[in-house]
């Protein structure tokens, strides 16, 4: 799937409630990705649709500061908001596959939440071309886990009918059997999973929604109706202002 111009212009303007809203990815996933590196210095490490650099946080909070990070995105907003965050990382502006062709013996690749957006072909190529031997390429994403969950259940439904073209299985797709077609079919390429339970206050969860392009898809098409239905569901779900989000997280890794 091509970058899509609609996609920058979605996340323009987002990056303040993105960076405070959206759920950050479990240390567990972090520190299974990060194992082989944590001893290792002087690393080239790159966040490929970085976004703010929710990615980066955790990243460095594992392998510390003392490394040569790289972050990718197309929108200048969220690389603005990146910059004030890690003034130190080294950002970059425009297509992941472009960017990466022009850096050398790269330790680490992810891409969090952004690849299902991206070229992957032409993504993968590019890792595959510019991954040291030795070197990991990671995907990890935080998926609601709507199957255990009758709020979540509810609010997929209700993207369903209000944000066109939305379908709550969006991301089924097979990332596992694309990394190994791209990289050989005996590459060592794996998943973890990790299912946990993040707690927020209501009025959170609709900033955390305002910063999703499907939630703003629905706004266009219906303005603040979309808000309030979104309010009503929360209302009947909350307790006492919070609201229990379950997620299911994936992990997909590749070990050169």
């Amino acid at each position: 799937m091509a970058i899509k111009h609609e996609q920058k212009e979605k996340f323009d303007g987002l990056a303040d409630d993105y960076d405070s809203y959206r759920p950050r990815y479990p240390r567990v996933l972090f520190e299974t990705l990060l194992a082989s590196l944590k001893h290792r210095k002087d690393l080239t490490l790159v966040d490929v649709g970085a976004g703010t650099g929710i990615a980066l946080e955790s990243m460095i909070e594992v392998l510390g500061r003392a490394h040569h990070y790289h972050a990718i995105d197309i929108s200048s907003d969220m690389i603005d908001h990146g910059k004030r965050k890690f003034p130190d990382v080294n950002w970059h502006k425009g297509k992941a596959e472009d960017v990466l062709l022009g850096l050398e013996s790269i330790d680490l690749i992810i891409a969090a939440q952004s690849f299902q957006w991206m070229d992957r072909p032409s993504l993968l190529s590019a890792i595959d071309r510019r991954l040291k031997v030795g070197g990991i390429f990671g995907v990890i994403q935080n998926n609601r886990y709507f199957e255990g969950s009758d709020f979540l259940d509810e609010y997929e439904s209700l993207l369903e009918r209000m944000s066109p073209g939305y379908s709550r299985y969006y991301r089924k797709f097979d990332f596992l059997q694309e990394m190994k077609e791209s990289f050989g079919s005996k590459s060592n390429v794996t998943l973890h999973t990790h299912d946990w339970v993040m707690t927020i206050p209501s009025n959170a969860f609709i900033g955390m929604s305002r910063s999703s392009t499907q939630a703003q898809r629905a706004i266009t098409a219906h303005g603040e109706a979309f808000i309030n239905q979104l309010t009503d569901l929360i209302t009947r779900y909350e307790k006492e202002g919070l609201l229990e989000i379950a997620y299911r997280s994936e992990l997909f890794m590749y070990s050169k």
